[in-house]
């Protein structure tokens, strides 16, 4: 124990301790944490559906049929027809053949990774993929080809050096850099060198794409060209679980060979039937989706005049470069003393010396709260340039 209370201190030294959040309440920009209200900028509910009332009464209106929980594994009684209702929706949501629901976008992403590739494979993933991403390439047990973010040239060189099963694997939007992976680019190489290309579309779903159907089709790509999409159903639709989609027969082979879908109970089949309400609200709101660009827009606008360093992104993801770890800390602290709450991340999330306050926007923010949000980051940059106008007189 001694070795543990050990690392933790080294953790708050270093300025990457973490804690959690007690919240009061939905899910809603204005909420309540540690009993104070805040005004949110950290949520990954880019559409504002995880309060929408018409997924609420779905799920009220379900539970009388379905019951809560699910019960068992969808192997053994617990694949209940509303998760195959809601299986049906995303392949035809997607432009798919099939689709498959996970109980969590890890379990998808691992599941489905260890499950096409494994040892003497080699499976090729972005530097910059998500966790669960790197996890499931670690567990699969083949042999892991690490590529530089987005560079295509460096991964066709790779998979040119490469005999055997290959698989590419990729986020379709990274979730802390809120850039788009280049699709076009990476089907066209993954087609020339017979790698099976998988794409984390976790960011994408409901906020990119025609009526919001993800990354992959605002390419303009097709299952041929993308045959295993991932999905999450917890950022953006508003509900929970997750989801792959592509070829009926690579689901027929998840089926019998993701461990993540096999081995676990299903999950209560009422979330599944407000999942199918929430996805009709995405595919006729494109209302929504013009309002969240507009508020992107103004935010990026807004920072960048007060001096802020953002990343390129026209995603809901608005990453501010800080670089150390403890001033990333203070600017989040700064903020939440205005009543504004935006997570510092930092390593091992990002890389060292990537310290960021990660903005995330909502369709159910206003004009007005992110021009609240930009007034707090002004107050900020004035406060800190003070601070540091202090010191050159100290010296």
């Amino acid at each position: 124990m001694r070795d543990f209370a050990h690392e933790i201190e080294q953790r708050k030294r270093a300025g990457l301790y973490r804690t959690r959040r007690l919240v009061s309440g939905p899910q809603q920009p204005e909420l309540t944490a540690d009993g104070r209200a805040l005004l949110s900028f950290c949520s990954n509910d880019y559409l504002g559906l995880a309060n929408h009332p018409n997924n609420i009464e779905a799920l009220k209106n379900a539970l009388p049929e379905t019951g809560l929980g699910g019960a068992a594994s969808h192997l053994v009684c617990g694949h209940h027809d509303a998760h195959h209702r809601l299986e049906e929706r995303l392949a035809d949501f997607t432009r798919r053949s099939s689709a498959l629901f996970f109980s969590t976008g890890y379990m998808a992403n691992v599941g489905v990774i260890s499950a096409l590739v494994g040892r003497g494979d080699t499976v090729f993933s972005d530097r910059l993929n998500h966790a669960s991403i790197i996890d499931g390439c670690i567990l699969s047990r083949a042999r892991v080809r690490r590529y530089a973010h987005g560079d295509v040239e460096a991964l066709e060189t790779m998979l040119a050096d490469t005999s055997g099963h290959k698989v590419v694997v990729t986020d379709g939007v990274f979730s802390m850099d809120g850039d788009v992976a280049p699709l076009k680019a990476l089907a066209r190489v993954c087609k020339a060198h017979d790698a099976l290309l998988i794409v984390d579309d976790a960011h994408g779903i409901g906020v990119l794409g025609p009526q919001g159907r993800g990354s992959v089709l605002e390419a303009g790509l097709s299952e041929d060209e993308v045959p295993v999409l991932i999905g999450t159903l917890g950022k953006a639709v508003g509900t929970s679980g997750a989801f792959v989609a592509g070829p009926a027969l690579l689901m027929d082979y998840l089926v019998q060979k993701a461990r993540t879908y096999i081995y676990t109970t299903a999950m209560p089949p009422a979330m599944a039937a407000a999942t199918c309400a929430s996805l009709d609200l995405i595919e006729v709101d494109d209302q929504r989706r013009a309002h969240l660009n507009g508020l992107i827009a103004r935010f990026r606008e807004g920072a960048q005049a007060l001096g802020y360093e953002l990343m390129p992104s026209y995603t809901p993801i608005q990453p501010i470069m800080i670089g150390g770890n403890e001033e990333a800390l203070a600017l989040s602290q700064a903020l939440e003393q205005q009543g504004v709450m935006v997570t510092a991340i930092r390593p091992p999330t990002v890389p060292e010396g990537q310290a960021r306050l990660r903005v995330t926007l909502s369709a159910a923010h206003s004009e007005a709260h992110v021009a609240r949000l930009l007034a707090a980051l002004s107050e900020c940059r004035v406060l800190r340039d003070l601070s540091d106008s202090e010191q050159v007189a100290a010296l």
